[in-house]
């Protein structure tokens, strides 16, 4: 068996033990709470909850991995997509933007 096939078998049993945190299933049930249907993704309020929920994972693998740089960039430009995302809500209906930040507990 060459080289390069072994290491492909051996990714792919790797990457088939571990589990995804975001699975279809996690994200249906982010959208059908926060959105009009589970099928409804683009809502500003869905948007934000699915980003919130990233964020509290990275979060949390940043807590065990201090010098993970990766995931701290990545982790900071989400927190901005979040950001900029409330500000539309802020700016189209204030409302809105309060509901969402109450049952998601952000602080602002």
């Amino acid at each position: 068996m060459p080289l390069e096939r072994k290491a492909f078998v051996y990714i792919t049993i790797i990457y088939n033990n571990i589990s995804m945190y975001l699975t279809k299933e996690v994200k249906e049930e982010i959208f059908a709470k926060y959105g009009k249907g589970k099928a409804d993704t683009g809502t500003a309020e869905a948007q934000i909850a699915l980003f919130t929920h990233r964020i509290n994972h990275l979060t949390e693998h940043l807590k065990k991995n201090r010098k993970d740089f990766n995931t701290e960039r990545s982790l900071v430009k989400l927190v901005g997509k979040r950001r900029s995302l409330l500000d539309y809500l802020t700016k189209k209906d204030i409302l809105r933007y309060r509901a969402i930040v109450k049952e998601l507990g952000l602080r602002k």
